[in-house]
């Protein structure tokens, strides 16, 4: 089909229409299709973005076994504020991620927190793939190449929303595991296998940024990176976490007065 012409290049889009069929996962068992606000399949090397409301679930899944997605979350009211992985690690005393982990931004308030985990494959060291190492590696690392690199494809998802490099903090990455030996050696664990899920609960207005891309630290030839599907939905009631300590209250404090002060809770 030509598309030298308007008329072309309009009859050539079009009919992606039906060329590309759109897949989405299935909702979870027990949800609600109509409760559903987010739902996508994000290939190897791809990236993906919404805005939440507070209380919305969101699960993760490595469909593949070998999906790697690293997240960011921001303040949807006021995008300065974002995810700080080392005061998330630093001030819960856990740099593995599990279910009870709460995401804090650098204002010490809870942007979302992990509600259940089959995974247990997660790393909050290395954080996604600079373009530079993926050209060293795999001999490129163009967000439209065949081997993106994780902070290229977070430039673009920002960028939705207003958002510049500067905005870029180091981000954490669920499905490939990271672990520290005694001596401080890293090991690279890997993944636990398809179908493995990571679920987090917005605990204020988030905007959440996804790079599905090969692990730094991933030590195979080729770059590799499955499948990840996301799936966001409103509970019909609240979810409950499990008991914290006090760093984990207080954060659910300072959260809960800026929403009341902003009219949101």
């Amino acid at each position: 089909m030509s598309t030298a012409t308007t008329a072309g290049a309009k009859a050539h889009a079009r009919a992606q229409e039906s060329a590309t069929p759109v897949t989405r996962p299935d909702p979870p068992e027990g949800v609600d299709p109509a409760s559903v606000t987010w739902s996508e399949i994000v290939a190897g090397g791809g990236y993906a973005h919404a805005v939440l409301a507070p209380g919305t679930l969101l699960e993760l899944t490595d469909l593949d076994g070998d999906a790697c997605a690293g997240l960011l979350l921001y303040n949807a009211l006021e995008t300065h504020e974002r995810l700080n992985v080392a005061d998330t690690v630093k001030v819960q005393w856990q740099v593995y991620t599990a279910a009870g982990q709460i995401l804090l931004s650098d204002q010490g308030r809870a942007l979302a927190t992990v509600v259940g985990d089959t995974s247990g494959r997660h790393d909050s060291f290395f954080g996604v793939s600079s373009r530079d190492r993926n050209e060293r590696r795999y001999g490129d690392g163009s967000p439209q190449g065949p081997s993106p690199a994780g902070r290229e494809l977070f430039k673009l998802a920002a960028a939705k929303h207003g958002l510049g490099p500067r905005d870029i903090p180091p981000a954490l990455t669920f499905f490939q595991g990271v672990r520290i030996a005694a001596d401080g050696t890293p090991e690279f664990l890997g993944s636990a296998g398809a179908g493995a899920t990571l679920r987090l609960r917005a605990d204020m207005p988030i905007v959440v940024l996804i790079a599905n891309t090969a692990h730094p630290r991933d030590s195979r030839e080729a770059y590799t990176c499955g499948r990840l599907g996301v799936v966001a939905w409103r509970p019909g009631s609240d979810v409950p976490t499990a008991e914290q300590g006090p760093e984990a209250r207080r954060a659910y404090r300072n959260t809960s007065d800026y929403l009341r002060a902003r009219g949101l809770s």
